[in-house]
């Protein structure tokens, strides 16, 4: 099956398809309001002792190469299922998804989530969830992965940018409860991109 979906993803990456652009300046812009949000004591997921002395997180240099426009496969008739997280908390997921991408010349394969009870909010209703992990995961970048924020696609090719992917709460606070990232999410790739790890 997965032969199958790589030939007809190289012959879909020779044909083309619509491709967004890299903007540094959006990058810029998602690391300001995250900043923000964490340096906002009724905001952020800091222990009161680290709100204290915070002034930035740590991302890694902004790179073109971890924007990706990838293939969108909708799967269709998927079975809701309990995500495991870092505590007992179990929420109910289900598959939306799978993109297909190329990063120096290999191509990877993602799995993206919808949680049932957020999308009931109208806010809400087009969000997708993407946590993945990758060879950088409890060294450079935490150790539990990190997710990125999506948008239900109009078409069958999606944006992916690393460059803003973030941290769980957990990687900051024992307090929160977090999805952990699925085996099939985990990327035999170091990810140059997004936020590193709080703690050395």
């Amino acid at each position: 099956m997965r032969t199958i979906q790589t030939f007809f993803f190289i012959m879909l990456l020779n044909l083309g398809f619509a491709q967004e652009n890299f903007d540094s300046r959006a990058v810029i812009k998602f690391q300001k309001e995250l900043n923000a949000e964490y340096a906002d004591a009724k905001r952020s997921p800091l222990d009161p002792e680290d709100l204290a002395s915070f002034k930035t997180l740590d991302f890694y240099p902004i790179n073109e190469k971890f924007f990706v426009n990838a293939k969108f496969i909708r799967t269709e008739n998927e079975k809701p299922f309990q995500m495991k997280t870092s505590t007992d908390r179990k929420p109910m997921y289900v598959k939306y998804g799978e993109i297909s991408f190329s990063i120096d010349g290999k191509l990877f394969q993602l799995n993206v989530y919808r949680n049932i009870e957020l999308t009931k909010r109208e806010e809400f209703k087009d969000y997708l969830f993407l946590p993945f992990s990758d060879l950088t995961s409890g060294k450079e970048s935490y150790i539990g992965g990190k997710y990125i924020d999506l948008k239900v696609p109009k078409g069958d090719t999606i944006t992916i940018d690393f460059n803003t992917s973030y941290n769980p709460y957990c990687a900051y606070s024992h307090r929160f409860s977090c999805p952990k990232v699925p085996l099939e999410n985990d990327l035999n790739i170091e990810i140059f991109a997004g936020v590193k790890k709080f703690h050395d």
